[in-house]
């Protein structure tokens, strides 16, 4: 029963969203005029489709991703439009009404394909909206207490320090604080503090591990203030708790690119399904919570300058814009493809890593 939960939460959470992502890109296209072929969710054989306005509407088997295919944006690789569904359709709503994608203007198309990762952190920052106005706000990056004799007294952090920074990296959320210590090496940091509207610099700040049996824990040597709940605490922690998840990702791709992370820790759907299924044993605030940062990593992963992904049709777009003629399309292509079969790749690898753990 756990297991056809789980299953389920996935695939709603999965579809959800990629339909957010691809609503994106349908909904910018058909406002700047651009002809929308199709609008799929899922991938593989179609469950269902209709025609509606000149566009086809499909759900299809596989719930691992979902595409808006747009006329001209890339003829070489269009679906032919096969299946028994298709036949049964009325030929005079299949007629094009709209321009193809290479005609219209390129900050139009600009705005197109940027627009599905703008709308996966805009769902992200509602969910975590939605979870703060009916939760708990959390905590501010105020001091609130200092532990007596702790080595972060010593070094100067007194009650009422705002924590700005830690090793010069900007903290939106008090998780930042914590996320920026753990990397800290020698347990020693530099914490940038603001003191009655002054700001301080506190550099060697030590912090203590204290061994719990077979695990090791970091005593950092204070405690922070709860934060008041009110619309302006609500709105501005979800803000910041978006940026606190895009800069997380975009700063684990760094650590893995690096080194400083084993690609091994890499997880696909299949992880990223067990993932679910830990936070929906423990409630709703949890699924929301891995609703909101999955949503958030597609974001910031798909604006990554990498062929395939929408960060490198931008660059294929800016260079257009720049030297005022497209890159030629069978280049495009054959950069997108080679970009495919690296994600492909990359997928494979990572559900191998998935399968591993699990047994």
């Amino acid at each position: 029963m756990a297991t056809i939960l789980t299953l389920i939460i996935s695939v709603l959470i999965f579809g959800l969203v990629v339909m957010i992502h691809e609503l994106g890109h349908f909904v910018c296209a058909k406002k700047a005029g651009i002809q929308v072929n199709e609008f799929s969710i899922g991938m593989g054989p179609a469950l269902f489709t209709t025609v509606r306005g000149g566009t086809r509407y499909s759900v299809r088997a596989l719930p691992i991703g979902g595409y808006v295919s747009m006329e001209g944006e890339d003829e070489e690789l269009e679906e032919p439009e096969t299946g028994d569904a298709l036949k049964e359709l009325d030929p005079v709503e299949e007629q094009p009404k709209g321009l193809p994608f290479p005609q219209v203007k390129v900050w139009k198309r600009i705005i197109v394909v940027a627009a599905g990762a703008v709308m996966n952190l805009i769902l992200g920052f509602l969910v975590l909206l939605l979870m703060l106005a009916f939760g708990d706000p959390g905590a501010s990056k105020t001091v609130g207490f200092v532990e007596e004799g702790s080595p972060v007294q010593a070094a100067g952090l007194q009650v009422g320090d705002e924590i700005l920074a830690v090793n010069g990296h900007h903290c939106f959320v008090m998780n930042d604080v914590l996320y920026e210590l753990q990397r800290t090496p020698d347990q020693s940091a530099g914490l940038t503090v603001k003191r009655n509207g002054e700001i301080i610099q506190l550099d060697n700040v030590g912090f203590e591990l204290v061994e719990n049996g077979d695990s090791v824990t970091m005593n950092i040597g204070f405690k922070v203030y709860a934060l008041e709940k009110n619309v302006k605490t609500v709105v501005s922690q979800a803000f910041n708790y978006t940026l606190f998840y895009a800069r997380l990702v975009f700063r684990s791709l760094i650590d893995l690119v690096v080194g400083r992370v084993s690609v091994n820790e890499l997880s696909g759907p299949v992880g990223i399904a067990s993932a679910i299924g830990q936070a929906a044993s423990m409630g709703v605030a949890e699924v929301l919570s891995m609703l909101a940062l999955l949503t958030v990593n597609l974001g910031v992963f798909n604006l990554l300058p990498v062929p395939a992904l929408d960060g490198g049709k931008l660059v294929f777009l800016a260079l257009e814009g720049i030297f005022r003629r497209p890159v030629p399309k069978k280049f495009e292509i054959l950069v997108n493809a080679a970009g495919m079969c690296f994600l492909f790749g990359i997928m494979i690898f990572a559900t191998f890593n998935d399968i591993v753990r699990l047994f």
